[in-house]
């Protein structure tokens, strides 16, 4: 065979094998599109005075009584708590370091971010001036659902040697004032709690730390190792919610391991099942007849790839072969999540046992985000995470559960190996694209999936970093109209928390991100100001109601501030090709408002942004027929029309 016949079979081989990869991925795309982003009817009549009722004060008797809650955690508040997030914070990774060169990983190459309320990832490596550098090949941490299945990305950076002091774990925690004070919450609660009481809330979510009762492993028995006056601290901590009026949902774990557990591994072993059962007795035994809701574990599967597989948490540092074979059936991220099913089995088996004097109600806090994909070869990528994060851990528990937690709080767009910023997308401070949409349609496909277990669903987190305020009353409003649009197509809800009440630490992200409905001048004695969502909350919680004169206003305020074209806080960094760095960042960058309607029932969903995609649709577009949406009017008495066709 001559040169010239050999290369034409070689073309029509790889244009064949091409031709099939790109036929497959359409079709891929296609199955996923039906499935999840074709447009649908909003079942909310957008006419109406009253866009939504929630029944608060048990009018329906035909209906359960639908609650409101505000959420906070230990980690997030607690003073005096030596906790392994605080050692997490106080170390800096440079200093176990032997080397003139130090192979650090720069502000541009960390990991996408797989948590909603806060950083997954050592914050930016900040430089000092006059720094040695040279060119070598350095690893770039990928996306979750890439770096989970063992992918690394190489590129040729400049190698310095950092100031030591300038490598934190945790991003904005070193540069505000007390940022081990927390919110002094464990000296001080009763300031949260009257800021929570006062908005009529009926529930109130709160955790118990593992490392405040057993701050030392218990291996020569519980006596010599459990904090027994901390254990009747908290117990008058939740006799305090109770005389504000409020119902209590306590959380067993919530993202802080004992750094003692963190050094043996953790969750890795079977072992901390014993303990996490020694810690439950503990707790079970001293306040079961003051709790009404009890969450085992929140995110179990956010915890485990963040500890086990990212080593971006504290208590985990995985080697390189246990990131490589994370997700195999026998890898880091199995193990941990079977033992933490193990454990939260065994502790729902406990609180039931028990319970004498009422029916306790059992459940975890499952963190769900709203994942499509950027273009057309990205859809595997969505289809694996989705497969490892939706459903896997709720099916090993699902005959122990008395409800199903859903912690929601936006969209994430993949793209390769990252998540990218979608420049006509809102987002929050901490990278999380809004899509009111995503809760109704992950709340339908959770009741399709799970409808025969008869339980009912609780919304155990929902909201947003946004210092503005802005983006948040309308993101609390859009949210709750797509609880109650589920509701009305048979989904069970029986309540809704808020996260949350004060601006805290946000995990690896520090005290950047606000995520409260009340600011905190921690300067000035840790001062709270309420902001005008925090007055808005209050009324929905009061009434029950979501009116159309507080949608249209709340809207009308946000779509003022984007046609000035005005600037929020931002606390993610962007490379040249769009893709969203996972840690956070000690100061914000600025981002403008987006003039885009991500109101429930309005979002229009874009179609794929591939260079081939984009290529395919301008040769369809004589063809195509789209609807197109009237321009919306500033007036305040608009109708809103729901967007119900998109070829």
């Amino acid at each position: 065979m001559s040169l010239a016949a050999l290369f034409v079979s070689v073309t029509k081989v790889a244009g064949l094998l091409v031709t099939l990869t790109v036929a497959a991925n359409a079709f891929s795309f296609s199955r996923y599109r039906r499935k999840h982003l074709l447009p649908f009817k909003s079942p909310i009549d957008e006419s109406a005075e009253v866009l939504a009722a929630f029944n608060v004060n048990g009018a329906d008797d035909d209906g359960d009584v639908f609650f409101f809650g505000l959420a906070t955690a230990p980690a997030h508040v607690e003073d005096r708590l030596n906790d392994a997030w605080l050692l997490f914070a106080e170390e800096s990774p440079c200093e176990d370091v032997g080397g003139p060169f130090v192979e650090i990983q720069p502000a541009d190459a960390i990991l996408s971010s797989a948590t909603p309320d806060g950083g997954s990832q050592p914050a930016p490596v900040l430089v000092s001036e006059g720094s040695k550098s040279r060119k070598v090949k350095k690893p770039i941490k990928i996306a979750m659902e890439a770096m989970i299945r063992g992918f690394k990305k190489y590129s040729e950076e400049d190698e310095s040697a950092p100031c030591v002091e300038h490598h934190h774990n945790v991003a904005a925690w070193h540069n505000v004032p007390r940022p081990e004070e927390r919110l002094k919450f464990w000296s001080d609660p009763d300031t949260e709690l009257r800021l929570a009481k006062d908005t009529g809330v009926s529930v109130f979510r709160m955790g118990v730390d593992w490392t405040r009762i057993m701050p030392e492993e218990p291996v020569n028995g519980l006596k010599e190792s459990v904090n027994f006056a901390a254990l009747e601290r908290y117990k008058w901590i939740i006799n305090r919610v109770r005389a504000y009026g409020m119902k209590v949902m306590l959380t067993l774990f919530h993202h802080s391991l004992p750094p003692w557990a963190g050094e043996y591994g953790g969750w890795k072993l079977e072992k901390t099942v014993h303990y996490f059962m020694d810690f439950t007795r503990l707790v079970v035994d001293n306040v079961s007849d003051l709790v009404d809701y009890w969450v085992t574990f929140n995110e179990p599967h956010v915890f485990c790839m963040l500890t086990y597989c990212a080593g971006a948490w504290p208590g985990g540092k995985p080697d390189m072969l246990e990131v490589a074979t994370s997700a195999l059936p026998t890898g880091v991220f199995n193990q941990a999540m079977h033992w933490m099913a193990v454990a939260h089995s065994k502790a729902y088996d406990y609180i039931h046992e028990q319970s004498t004097s009422r029916k306790p109600v059992v459940g975890v806090a499952h963190h769900v985000s709203f994942m499509r994909p950027y273009g057309l070869f990205d859809v595997t990528a969505v289809s694996i995470a989705n497969s490892l994060t939706l459903f896997p851990f709720l099916d090993f528990i699902s005959d122990k559960q008395d409800f199903i937690g859903i912690n929601y709080y936006g969209q994430e767009v993949v793209c390769g190996t990252g998540l990218k910023l979608v420049e006509t997308d809102e987002y929050s401070e901490s990278g999380r694209g809004v899509y009111p949409d995503g809760l109704y349609r992950m709340l339908l496909q959770f009741q399709e999936r799970y409808k025969k277990l008869n339980v009912p669903f609780i919304i155990t987190e929902n909201g947003i970093s946004d210092e503005t305020d802005l983006i948040r009353r309308p993101y609390l409003l859009e949210h709750l109209l797509a609880v109650r649009a589920a509701m009305q197509m048979g989904v069970r809800v029986l309540g809704y928390v808020f996260w949350t009440i004060s601006d805290n630490w946000e995990w690896a992200d520090g005290y950047g991100p606000k995520f409260g409905l009340v600011a905190v001048d921690r300067a000035n004695n840790f001062a709270r100001i309420p902001r005008p969502s925090y007055h808005l909350f209050s009324k929905v919680a009061t009434t029950g109601n979501v009116t159309y004169q507080d949608r249209t206003k709340a809207w009308a305020d946000l779509s003022q501030a984007a046609k000035e074209k005005k600037t929020r806080p931002f606390y993610r960094a962007v490379n040249e090709h769009g893709l969203m760095y996972a840690g956070g960042l000690d100061e914000p960058i600025q981002r403008p408002f987006v003039l885009r309607d991500w109101r429930f029932g309005h979002y229009e969903m874009e179609g794929l942004q591939d260079p081939l995609s984009r290529f395919s649709r301008c040769l369809l577009k004589p063809l195509s027929f789209k609807r197109t949406s009237k321009p919306q009017k500033d007036s305040e008495y608009i109708i809103l029309q729901p967007l119900e066709a998109s070829l």
